[in-house]
């Protein structure tokens, strides 16, 4: 059985990324996972905290290339989302470069770009997105998306400023959210697309109730991660995306 070491570049005020990560990836009957991170300041989730927290990076990669991971995974969606279309590329050759520098080898993956990964796999075209974020930044995250080329077809921002409280938005509140989205249209919902906001007991019952492919930034990292360390896609419970590879239901 392999084993994969995580790095996890996390906002401070996070404390669900290293939750649902390991939860979902330990389901995987093929590998061990072990996490390590190194965290960027940010509280609230606001264009200057967003900008101030990226603004860390470099050295968040410093501390985990010492840990020489194999797969490092930047864990905050809405810090490059919110910077413009293309930042996820940008950033993970960016990190990708730094590595190198020292000798690293190891795969680069974002939040960001997971779940764009993640849609593209599914696939979907058309989208639905629930987010804790205030509209303004949620808007930017549609913006983002579209630039990828998909069709967002409804979306829901929960304006929750406060990084510590999106971390105790309920499920009945995300599910709510869900249900006032106008689905007709869509060939994927994404439950969260933060991975501050909990999902993970939502996303299996969630496609259950919708009948179309559920997704939230915590399966999208997990899919990602089992890609860039050439795993198969095998986590029961979280919904299509992560059911063995073949096994997508529409």
């Amino acid at each position: 059985m392999s084993h994969v070491r995580v790095g996890l570049v996390v906002p401070s005020s996070n404390v669900t990324v290293e939750t649902e990560l390991p939860a979902l990836l330990g389901r995987h009957p093929g590998a061990t996972f072990s996490f390590h991170g190194s965290r960027m300041r940010m509280a609230k989730v606001s264009p200057a905290q967003l900008a101030a927290m990226n603004a860390q990076r470099e050295r968040c990669v410093m501390e985990l290339g010492d840990a020489d991971p194999d797969v490092l995974l930047y864990a905050c969606l809405v810090a490059l989302m919110s910077v413009g279309p293309g930042e996820h590329q940008r950033v993970e050759g960016l990190i990708a470069e730094q590595l190198a520098t020292g000798g690293s080898g190891t795969l680069v993956r974002s939040s960001a770009g997971a779940l764009v990964e993640a849609l593209r796999a599914v696939p979907a075209q058309r989208i639905a997105i629930v987010t804790p974020y205030l509209k303004p930044l949620a808007e930017k995250v549609v913006t983002y998306l579209e630039a990828e080329g998909f069709e967002v077809v409804d979306w829901r921002a929960l304006e929750v400023e406060d990084n510590r409280q999106v971390g105790c938005i309920q499920g009945d509140l995300v599910m709510a959210a869900a249900r006032s989205l106008e689905l007709i249209r869509a060939d994927a919902l994404v439950i969260s697309a933060c991975v501050q906001m909990p999902s993970l007991p939502l996303v299996e019952s969630a496609e259950q109730e919708f009948g179309l492919p559920v997704l939230s930034a915590a399966t999208a990292g997990a899919y990602s991660i089992l890609k860039a360390a050439d795993l198969p896609i095998d986590i029961p419970g979280a919904g299509s995306l992560l059911r063995r590879e073949g096994g997508l239901s529409r």
